[in-house]
C-alpha cells in the first residue's frame, strides 16, 4: 500500500524508537525539528498511527501515564521497518513533491545519521528524463502552455542544481 507523507513520517519516527502520538506531533509541529519541513497537526498524526497499526506496520507497546492522559507508545514491526527503509531510499516521483517528500526523507535520514548520498544520486537520475521531456515539450509549446512548461523546466533545473550542491557536500 502506498501511504501519504504523514504515515511515512510517523512510521520513520517510530522506526527511530518507540513513540506516542504526542511526541511525534511535537516533532512535526510549527517549530518542531520536522515541522520545519512539513507541519502536521496532532489529529493527522493520530490518524496515521491508527492506519499504520491497522496495516500491521506498528503495534502498541505500552501505555504511558503520569501527569496527563494515558499515551499509547507504538513500536515498529518488521514489515514496518522494511517498508519505511524502502521508502526512504526511493526517489520522489514528482518535482512538486520535492519540497515536502524529499526534504522530509533527507531530514529523517539525517536524524538517524544515515548517509543521504545514494538518495541524492537516485533523485538526480529520476529527474534527468523529466528535464529532457519538459525541454522537448517546451520547444513545441505556444501560448500559456509555453509559459507553464517554462515554469516546470525552471523548477526541474533548480532541483537538479540543488541536488548537485547537496551531492558535493555529502
Amino acid at each position: 500500500m502506498e501511504w501519504a507523507l504523514p504515515e511515512w513520517t510517523v512510521l520513520a519516527v517510530v522506526r527511530e524508537r518507540p513513540a506516542h502520538g504526542f511526541a511525534v506531533a511535537a516533532l512535526t509541529a510549527r517549530g518542531g525539528e520536522l515541522g520545519r519541513v512539513w507541519q502536521m497537526p496532532r489529529p493527522v498524526i493520530y490518524r496515521a498511527l491508527s492506519r499504520l497499526a491497522d496495516a500491521g506496520l506498528v503495534v502498541p507497546k505500552e501505555i504511558e501515564s503520569g501527569g496527563g492522559p494515558p499515551r499509547t507508545v507504538y513500536a515498529i514491526t518488521e514489515a514496518g521497518r522494511t517498508a519505511v527503509d524502502e521508502w526512504l531510499a526511493r526517489p520522489v516521483p514528482h518535482v512538486r513533491e520535492l519540497r515536502s517528500h524529499l526534504l522530509m526523507k533527507l531530514a529523517l535520514l539525517t536524524r538517524r545519521e544515515l548517509p543521504v548520498g545514494a538518495l541524492v544520486a537516485a533523485q538526480r537520475r529520476a529527474l534527468e528524463p523529466v528535464l529532457a521531456a519538459v525541454a522537448e515539450e517546451r520547444e513545441r509549446a505556444v501560448g500559456f502552455e509555453a509559459v507553464l512548461l517554462s515554469w516546470r523546466h525552471g523548477n526541474v533545473v533548480a532541483a537538479l542544481g540543488f541536488l548537485d550542491q547537496l551531492g558535493e557536500r555529502v
